[in-house]
């Protein structure tokens, strides 16, 4: 039985800032390296080998990887695929305040239902991945302008499926350290989530989310971190869209 380790970035600038981030690339707080770190130790206590790592393109990910202070050897791959969200016009604004302007449900509407996307980019608009040399190796067609959790999982998931799930049936434990809707795509999958009961998951910051995986099929589901602690990071993240 293999191991699938999900840990979402600790807290960035732009989290704290309550601001649509996707793919712009913000660092993390004092607080999200702390978080990072307190994920890390977590992780280390669990005694849990690693042998595989993936993080996506952006420095709020990376930095969780660096603060968790991992001792191991495993090779860390990095893959656009596993970045957030694209946000399309909404990167950058607060969410508070697109909540005023447009209401809570419609915010909630663009932040977590699984098929409707945010207004989309412009091809010149300088926040489209097309205009940024991180990705210009990638095939243009394949850069979002804006997407909805239905796209995220439509480019995480294969990449999923051809990169990871082969490591996970060797026997090999693996850590994927990503954003809010690249792991809740996965989540949706792992657990077979319809995609109305996925507008209720929350992933929360920088606590390591533990699947036992044996077949393809999730054996357990441990979340490293006491209730209290969970319950309080859960509730932070879904209250960010609210005016």
């Amino acid at each position: 039985m293999a191991k699938l380790i999900l840990v979402r970035h600790g807290e960035s600038t732009w989290n704290k800032e309550n601001r649509f981030t996707g793919w712009t690339d913000v660092p993390l707080t004092k607080r999200g390296k702390k978080q990072a770190q307190q994920g890390g130790a977590a992780l280390t206590a669990a005694n849990i080998p690693i042998h595989s790592i993936f993080t996506s393109y952006l420095t709020r990910a990376k930095q969780t990887l660096t603060e968790m202070h991992l001792a191991t050897p495993a090779t860390v791959t990095s893959a656009w695929q596993l970045n957030e969200r694209h946000y399309g016009a909404l990167q950058g604004l607060n969410k508070q305040e697109t909540a005023q302007t447009h209401g809570e449900e419609q915010v909630l509407l663009w932040r977590r239902s699984y098929d409707v996307p945010p207004p989309a980019l412009s091809d010149d608009d300088d926040r489209h991945p097309r205009n940024d040399p991180l990705y210009e190796h990638v095939q243009p067609e394949l850069l979002p302008a804006t997407e909805c959790l239905k796209d995220t999982v439509m480019r995480a998931w294969p990449y999923y499926k051809e990169y990871i799930k082969p490591l996970l049936q060797e026997g090999n434990n693996v850590l994927i350290v990503a954003h809010g809707n690249s792991l809740r795509a996965l989540i949706k999958q792992l657990e077979t989530i319809s995609d109305e009961d996925i507008l209720a998951v929350n992933v929360p910051y920088a606590i390591p989310i533990v699947y036992d995986i044996k077949q393809d099929v999730v054996e357990k589901k441990e979340f490293l971190a006491d209730e209290q602690t969970l319950k309080k990071l859960e509730e932070e993240v879904k209250n960010q869209g609210k005016a």
